[in-house]
This record gives C-alpha cells, structure tokens and sequence, in this order.
C-alpha cells in the first residue's frame, strides 16, 4: 500500500510528535513512536476540501452546516450500526475539552469521578484540574488482555458516591475493545446507582475484523438516558490539528446543561477548516480507513512477532482496535527509569512510559505504530538494541 508507505518529512512543521521531543524525552535525535497521531497523510478527498475552502480566501465566522451532521449520522449508522438523530449532536474542539464540559455540567467540586486505571492521562488530569476526585477501580490483567472485576466495579460505585464514570472504548492504552456483553453490565450497574457515563470512543473507527465496537449508548435504549458519547474524525483520520469533535448526547436534559456550560465558556462553533475536515472524512474516508486497518494490522503482527522471538522477557498485548501497542516489560526487571533511560541512550526511541497512565502501568510501555512499515521496523530494531 504505497500511500502508507510513503515517508513524509514532519520536522519543522510545529508536530507535538516529532518537534516537541526534546522538551518531553531530553534529546531531539529519537525515532518518536508515541504520542497517539499518524504519520500518514488523511484522505485524499479531506485535502481536496480543505484546499478548495482555502482558495475562496476569505475565512469570516462560519457556521456549522447541517451537512455536518447528517454525515456523522450516516457514518454512525453505516460504521456502528447507531441510528442517531441530528438533534444529539454538540460539537467541541476535542475529546479531552468535552471530559472538561462533562465535570462541569453534571458534578460538584469534590465529587467522585470513576475510571479504570492503567487508562488515557488526561482522564486523570482533568478530575484534578477540576478540584473533583479520582476513584480508580484498576483493570485485571488476565492472560495479557484486561477484564473487569464486576463485583469490585459495583463495590466501588456503591460505597464511593460516584457521579460520573469515564469509559475509554476501546480502552486506550491497551486497545482492548469491551465486548456487548461487558458493555451491558457496566451500563446496568451505573443504571442501578445513578452514575453518568462519558464513553470516550475516539478510537471506536480503527476497529476491524474480527472485533467490533458497540456504542454503550446503542445497546438498548434506556442508556440513552444516561450515557454521553464523544467521538472524532482525528484519531480515524489523522486530523488532530484540526480540533473537530463531537458528542452524541440523547438526553435532551444532559444536552442542556452541556450546551449552558459551552455558552458560559463562550463556545459557539468550530474553526472553518475543522468543520470541513470533519464532514469530508466521514463522507469520503471510508476505502481509505478500510485500508490503513489492514496496514495498521500487519504492523501490529511484525512487532508482536520479531519483539517477542528477540525478547522473551517482553510481552506484546495485540491491540483489538487502534495503531497503540502496550507493552509488558515488567519480566525483564528493569525499572520505569531504567526502561526510559535505555530507550533514550541506547536505543535512541520515544515511547510512552506506562506509569504515566496511572495505577498499574508501571513497567509498560506504549509504542504508535501509526506510521510506515520502514519506520516499524525501525522502531522495532532500536527497541532490541536498548532492552537486550
């Protein structure tokens, strides 16, 4: 597949991923494979749009066509099997600013939030920042795939006031895709006891066969109640910078209160190129997304297989959706600096430590495979050299 195996000079483009390495990793002259975008161009089709809209030249207050909306509801329905109506639909710059509007909107400072640790930072951060409370009920690692302990998830829900859940779907950093099943004994318990869900479902796109990713919000209707859903083109697409977002809020009391928060922070659209961005990937993105998933899988297979002949102390967890791998080096005794030391010294790489995801993560590490079949075996080789 040449157009994901074209090498594509980043640097000097203001790229978190590849100029921001020496003010997170120290050194500038690492291969990254970790912050979470791609380093493939998006569809040709999303280009061709941003540069027709450029070319008009005059880039005044835009407004949010309805265009926009019914491509979410045609790929929600096409992609996810979701009839949604258009009048769910709030837009916001991003995923992690709609965490931020959910705290606002539905607790108090001091509340209980719940997540599930080893899990995306920002679910963290964002409790804190808000002067409300963590309350981790920490994922099982069975077998190198995370399950849930029902009977600990209800004790917590039960004995620590939570308001609002955060769900990660799939679960970043890990990739786990929560099964129906799963699914429907998470929504049953928050039902039970009255806690919001926020389901972050940015990388719910990058699922292929075998897998598929179910909304929590569309498995039965009474969850719709009580269940925000936030999803994007970024991830999908690789489209980050364009800061477009969505939530899929059925809950006509819950959308009120998201949209008095959006109009107290003096929200009122997204930016002309985000929008455009947006409704050309979904409208025109599929054949691309069908073939990155292919590419993405085969990427996945050469870690898993060549890391673990080389390092038998290492553990590949095969991600069930998303270009993330998270990787178990605890069998090798090195500690969380000493990984992070011979990454950077020895094997000149930057992945994500797994202690920054929270309780749990220690000894892991999570490597984006977003990125050429040449750089993954980069990676791949500069990996062996600093653990061996």
């Amino acid at each position: 597949m040449a157009i994901f195996d074209q090498l594509i000079e980043r640097k000097g483009t203001s790229s978190v991923k590849w100029d921001q390495m020496k003010s997170v990793f120290g050194k500038e002259d690492l291969l990254p494979m970790w912050v979470a975008d791609m380093d493939f161009k998006p569809p040709e089709a999303v280009t061709q749009a941003l540069q027709k809209r450029l070319s008009h030249e005059i880039f005044g207050y835009t407004s949010i066509p309805d265009s926009t909306g019914e491509a979410i509801r045609e790929w929600m329905k096409k992609r996810h099997d979701w009839e949604i109506e258009a009048d769910w639909i709030l837009y916001n710059h991003g995923v992690v600013p709609s965490l931020g509007l959910a705290i606002l909107a539905f607790t108090e400072p001091g509340d209980h939030i719940l997540l599930q640790s080893p899990v995306y930072t920002p679910f963290f951060t964002m409790i804190e920042a808000n002067d409300r409370k963590v309350t981790n009920c920490p994922l099982h690692l069975v077998n190198n795939r995370y399950e849930i302990d029902f009977e600990q998830f209800e004790e917590t829900l039960k004995n620590n006031h939570v308001k609002l859940f955060f769900l990660c779907n799939p679960h970043n950093p890990s990739g786990r895709v929560w099964k129906r099943e799963e699914l429907k004994k998470i929504a049953e318990l928050c039902q039970k006891y009255h806690v919001l869900i926020l389901s972050d479902e940015i990388h719910s796109d990058l699922v292929g066969a075998p897998n598929k990713h179910f909304p929590i919000a569309s498995i039965d209707a009474s969850y719709r109640e009580f269940v925000i859903t936030c999803i994007a083109p970024t991830k999908t697409f690789n489209l980050a910078g364009l800061q477009a977002s969505s939530l899929i809020v059925p809950n006509p009391t819950l959308r009120k209160k998201i949209e008095t928060i959006q109009h107290q922070q003096g929200f009122h659209t997204l930016n002309a190129f985000g929008i455009i961005g947006m409704e050309a990937a979904y409208k025109y993105g599929e054949d691309w997304l069908n073939q990155l998933l292919f590419y993405i899988k085969e990427n996945v297979h050469l870690v898993k297989e060549t890391v673990e002949a080389e390092l038998p102390a290492v553990k590949v967890m095969e991600p069930e959706g998303g270009y993330l791998i998270w990787i178990d080096c605890r069998d090798t005794g090195l500690s969380d600096e000493e990984l992070k030391t011979r990454l950077i010294e020895k094997g000149r790489l930057a992945l994500e430590p797994g202690k920054k995801y929270g309780p749990g993560g220690e000894g892991f590490l999570r490597m984006n495979v977003g990125c050429s079949r040449e750089t993954v075996k980069e990676g791949i080789a500069r990996f062996i050299k600093a653990l061996s």
